[in-house]
């Protein structure tokens, strides 16, 4: 009885941080719910703000888990457990966006997407990156739980744990698994196909996890370690935005 009041505070500020994910998802699929009404006959705008709330929720949801995996980095099975279901959740809810330039870029040379329509979803995941991380700032600054530290996003934290040629490897092999999954499973029945995207997802994130974080996605790389990339720029330019293209 006393460990399990000890774990209690724990078990709290966990249930804490997954509350803030999943109204957070709520909250930005009634924001698309309003575009998709409002600004359905705007044919860029109504581009650009679906692909920015996708950006945000995916952005923002990552820096959560990431805290979360990071109290206990010697269990891996919660936080895999996690990023299975949250890959779901956003596999769900954010259909017709790719919250990754990289998807983009693959549908312009695809020439399934105009090169003006392929800029506009781009900006929007800049932006949306950009705009998650400032918000998890401020959020994390109000300390709803012991993890949220407002200075805390302002560090870097540098994930990059093998030399430069290996994590150039690593986030290039994960890119061309997923975005390869992503193109041949688009004959898969959706509800199996989500499952399967997901399951793809954990397991890059478990394989290459420990070497740079296993990201694939400029995008989020940016939202996640924006003080690294002004630190080492070239570094990380080259990790996690080239490498990922490449593959």
């Amino acid at each position: 009885m006393t460990a399990l009041r000890g774990l209690w505070p724990e078990v709290q500020d966990s249930c804490t941080s997954l509350g803030f994910m999943l109204l957070l998802v709520l909250f930005m699929g009634l924001a698309r719910v309003v575009t998709q009404q409002q600004l359905h006959r705007f044919t860029m705008t109504h581009a650009f703000v679906l692909e920015f709330l996708a950006t945000f929720q995916l952005c923002c949801c990552t820096h959560e888990l990431q805290l979360l995996s990071e109290q206990e980095p010697a269990h891996s099975t919660w936080p895999l457990t996690l990023v299975y279901f949250f890959s779901l959740v956003h596999g769900l809810t954010l259909v017709g966006t790719s919250s990754n330039p990289c998807g983009v870029m693959m549908q312009m040379l695809l020439g399934g997407m105009s090169p003006e329509t392929g800029a506009v979803r781009l900006l929007a995941q800049l932006i949306g990156a950009l705009c998650s991380r400032s918000c998890v700032s401020i959020l994390w600054s109000l300390g709803l739980t012991k993890y949220h530290l407002g200075e805390r996003t302002f560090a870097c934290r540098n994930p990059i744990q093998v030399d430069l040629p290996k994590a150039i490897i690593t986030e290039a092999i994960c890119s061309f698994i997923f975005h390869s999954a992503l193109l041949h499973s688009q004959e898969v029945r959706n509800k199996l196909r989500i499952h399967l995207l997901a399951a793809i997802i954990t397991f890059l994130v478990y394989a290459g996890g420990s070497l740079t974080g296993a990201v694939f996605n400029p995008a989020l790389a940016l939202s996640l370690h924006f003080k690294c990339f002004d630190e080492a720029f070239l570094r990380f330019f080259i990790v996690y935005w080239l490498a990922p293209s490449l593959g």
